[in-house]
């Protein structure tokens, strides 16, 4: 039977003793590198997903400003559309349903993204009740937590203009 372990918000893991060595025979990993290691992989791929989500709505985002951008002008105006590295001239009419649709695939990529990382939270989450794994916050951070919590409860009173 495993104790609960406790990591840090930096992977560390602080505590964690092994209750009995008959434990060892089932074939769940029980050495405590194998799951740190494990729990960490399994937290630097959220980590990754989160990342990739917010690179492609930033791409998104590019996406809706310049479809603001040129939507309301001249269909037949020329323009300059970026293609796999070269500069390539067009018309509005013929860049504007493809940088629509562009920015369509990336919402769909977005959404299957964050069903993954859905999955994601859900397995680590799993797995942190399984090995029981407390996360602990970094005294720097409690302390940071204590003052904002102090701090939100004092006001400023400002008198009438003179």
């Amino acid at each position: 039977m495993l104790l609960p372990a406790v990591v840090c918000d930096d992977g560390r893991l602080v505590s964690r003793t092994m209750a009995s060595k008959a434990s060892s025979d089932s074939r769940e990993p029980t050495n405590e590198q194998i799951i740190l290691n494990t729990y960490g992989n399994m937290r630097s791929e959220i980590n990754q997903i989160y990342s990739k989500i917010t690179e492609l709505e930033m791409e998104v985002s590019e996406h809706s400003l310049v479809i603001g951008a040129i939507q309301p002008l001249d269909p037949s105006r020329r323009c300059y559309r970026m293609v796999s590295g070269v500069l390539v001239e067009r018309t509005i009419k013929d860049v504007l349903p493809a940088v629509q649709r562009n920015k369509e695939g990336l919402e769909e990529v977005i959404a299957r993204l964050n069903e993954a990382l859905e999955r994601k939270k859900k397995e680590i989450s799993e797995f942190e009740l399984k090995y029981k794994i407390k996360i602990k916050k970094a005294d720097s951070e409690t302390k940071e937590d204590t003052n904002q919590k102090e701090g939100s409860a004092q006001g400023v009173l400002v008198g009438p203009a003179s």
